[in-house]
Formats: C-alpha cells, structure tokens, sequence
C-alpha cells in the first residue's frame, strides 16, 4: 500500500503528514505567540502521538511536529484529523 492509500486512522507515531490547512496556535503552545503560524498549507510534520481529549474520547488528536526553516522540527502541536491529509497537495504547474 502506497501512502497516497493510506488515511489518518491507519497512521502511528513516526509516520509523516502534511499540514491539510494553515495551522495557527490557539493559544495552547505557550512560548508562540497566540494566532502565531505553525504550519502554512503543505508543511510536512512527524506524528509523535496520537489520543483523545477527555471530554471527548471518540474524536482522535494528533500531537505533531513540524518541519520550521532549515528542516528544523518545531514545536509540537494538538491537531484534528481535518488540518491534517497523508497527501501533499500542490497546485498545478509546481515542482516535485
């Protein structure tokens, strides 16, 4: 199975993703500034666990780092299954 195959429910810490959305803090990682960009649309990230909020324990979060200037890994980050894809969307005409 390639990864363009997989979905976010077949996937485990280590495996990588991609930013579905701008990725903005909510004011839950305390050394950004809150509404600082995280992730712009596309930016690959490293799933480092994947739970629940108590509240909710049907609605899986992922807590992912992703990659900053120089492939550096920046904080992590609780993200939903929707502002996360397997799949690196680009725009017609760009580069591999």
């Amino acid at each position: 199975m390639d990864l363009s195959e997989l979905e976010l429910g077949h996937l485990g810490p280590g495996d990588l993703v991609y930013a579905a959305s701008d990725i903005y803090n909510d004011g839950g990682i305390p050394d950004l500034a809150e509404d600082a960009l995280i992730a712009a649309a596309g930016t690959r990230g490293v799933i480092l666990n994947i739970g629940h909020l108590e509240e909710d324990p049907e609605r899986e979060l992922y807590l992912v780092r992703f990659e900053g200037d120089g492939a550096e890994l920046g904080p992590p980050a609780g993200c939903w299954p929707e502002e996360l894809s397997t799949l690196l969307h680009r725009a017609p005409g760009e580069g591999v």
